[in-house]
C-alpha cells in the first residue's frame, strides 16, 4: 500500500539546526512561532494541511523510534549531539 506523499517522511534530507544562546521565554517563544510559521507557509504553499492528525501520529512513531535508538546515531547525528551537550555544558 502507497502513502500519500505528506504522509511519508523520507530519510537523508537537508535539515536546520537552530542552537540559542540562552533558554528564556522570549527565546522559547520566538523558536515556537518560527516553527509554527515555517510550518503554516510550507503547507500553505504545498496545499497541505498541516495540522493534520497523520502527521502528529508519523511524528511520535519516529520520535518513539529516535529515544529507542539513542546509542546507534549516525556521524551527523552525534556530532550535533556533542555541540548541543557541550552547550549546555556536558
Amino acid at each position: 500500500r502507497r502513502l500519500a506523499p505528506h504522509l511519508v517522511i523520507p530519510g537523508n534530507q537537508a535539515s536546520t539546526t537552530v542552537l540559542l544562546p540562552h533558554l528564556d521565554p522570549y527565546s522559547l517563544g520566538a523558536l515556537m512561532a518560527l516553527y509554527e510559521h515555517k510550518v503554516f507557509v510550507q503547507g500553505w504553499i504545498w496545499g497541505i494541511n498541516s495540522f493534520d492528525q497523520y502527521g502528529v501520529e508519523l511524528g511520535k512513531e519516529m520520535a518513539r523510534r529516535l529515544a529507542d535508538a539513542e546509542g546507534e546515531r549516525d556521524a551527523t547525528s552525534a556530532s550535533l549531539m556533542a555541540i548541543a551537550d557541550a552547550l549546555r555544558g556536558g
